[in-house]
């Protein structure tokens, strides 16, 4: 098969013949949601198909799932361990792993997969603990693996574009960023098959800044580079009776000066899924919604306010590049996910093919930034631990990344 991909720096075709990726995916069995989204998003550029899977725990789950999706039942493992071992020998092995697993088995199957060498995507968290974490990012980069963890929002056209718009300096200075995902899952919940998460002995230590908090650190990164210095959270765990917190406030510096302010929560009775995130500049404001991904406000200084519409308006050639539909269609969570797999695809299929990976390759989330989520998430828990006090992220120190 051959692969086609536009690059956004020339809006001109590029063609690789890789041949179709072959993946495996471990979890994501018949009832789980994010499995099935991981599937989808991976089919729709034709460039991945499933041929292996340990989808369950639980045999009958597992089979049954395995053959729905059309696998030979060879390769329908019956444990993580048993996959990496097998499909690492064979001649037709897949290319990389999908783990879509709860929390607290992060690190023992993406580890089981890096050390037979095969390249990995990964949920968020990377894994349980901030030192697993950095073990991984380690070993992947030792071994030069593309290695992927699923913060899906940066796979929006708008979100690109908003990138870009930063990138080039059309908001000017950036002087500060605010930021809320809340949505309404402990107070009124509606969908079944998460208990998991509000474990801890599964989940972790962190319950609402692990799950959606962590989205607005990388998402707020993607956008606008900055990095967090240091930041004070005050953690609230009304509707919980775990020690786990369901709402959380954040004041944020920036190295460079710049400050933010972020509100996650489980607890906002009318918000479904509300994701909202504002970049003020000397120059202008950008303001995007989750639940309306396909619109970009724009408010520039001595002009009036406009909304950039996805397949509309003429859009920076970066963000461009990853609009499926025309104006008026809406796109969401599916196409974000296929975003970030067209990427990393192309970035698996290149490292198979011993070509070096471009930029347009590297537009996925790494397992760098998994470590940086994981680096937040231990500084929100230090600082609510400690009275709300001001603690270093220690995000921005270049040289402790540079082996990752």
């Amino acid at each position: 098969m051959v692969a086609y991909f536009t690059d956004p720096r020339c809006g001109k075709g590029v063609v690789l013949d890789m041949g179709k990726l072959r993946y495996g995916m471990i979890g994501g069995g018949e009832g789980a949601f994010i499995g099935d989204v991981h599937r989808k998003g991976a089919m729709f550029d034709g460039l991945c198909e499933l041929t292996a899977g340990c989808f369950s725990r639980r045999h009958d789950n597992n089979t049954t799932t395995g053959r729905m999706l059309g696998l030979d039942d060879s390769r329908i493992y019956v444990s993580y361990a048993e996959m990496a071992e097998s499909e690492a020998k064979r001649e037709d092995g897949i290319d990389f792993a999908v783990v879509a697993t709860p929390n607290d088995s992060h690190y023992e199957i993406v580890k089981a997969f890096l050390v037979k060498g095969i390249p990995v995507m990964c949920d968020k968290p990377l894994a349980f603990t901030l030192s697993q974490g950095e073990e991984l990012a380690a070993l992947s980069a030792e071994r030069g693996l593309p290695c992927a963890v699923t913060y899906a929002f940066s796979g929006y056209p708008m979100v690109k574009q908003a990138r870009e718009m930063i990138r080039r300096g059309d908001i000017g200075q950036l002087r500060s960023v605010v930021a809320e995902y809340a949505q309404e899952g402990i107070a009124n919940p509606t969908r079944k098959g998460s208990n998991w998460r509000t474990d801890p002995m599964v989940q972790g230590e962190s319950f609402a800044v692990a799950d959606i908090g962590t989205h607005i650190e990388h998402t707020v990164h993607y956008m606008t580079g900055l990095r967090i210095s240091s930041l004070c959270a005050m953690f609230s765990g009304a509707g919980l009776e775990n020690g786990l917190e369901t709402d959380a406030k954040l004041l944020v510096r920036y190295e460079g000066g710049t400050n933010g302010m972020y509100w996650c929560t489980k607890l906002a009775i009318g918000s479904k899924n509300r994701f909202v995130i504002r970049v003020h500049g000397s120059k202008g404001t950008l303001e995007w919604e989750q639940e309306q991904p396909n619109d970009l406000r724009v408010c520039l200084k001595g002009e009036p306010v406009r909304l950039y519409s996805r397949g509309r308006e003429p859009l920076y050639p970066e963000a461009a590049a990853y609009n499926r539909l025309p104006g008026g269609h809406a796109e969401g969570t599916y196409e974000s996910f296929a975003n970030l797999y067209r990427a990393y695809a192309s970035a698996v299929g290149k490292w198979r093919s011993g070509l070096p990976a471009g930029e347009l390759d590297s537009d996925y989330p790494s397992f760098k930034d998994g470590v940086y989520g994981l680096r937040f998430i231990d500084a929100c828990l230090r600082s609510a631990k400690g009275d709300s006090s001001w603690v270093s992220v220690q995000c921005g120190v270049a040289e402790e990344m540079k082996s990752f």
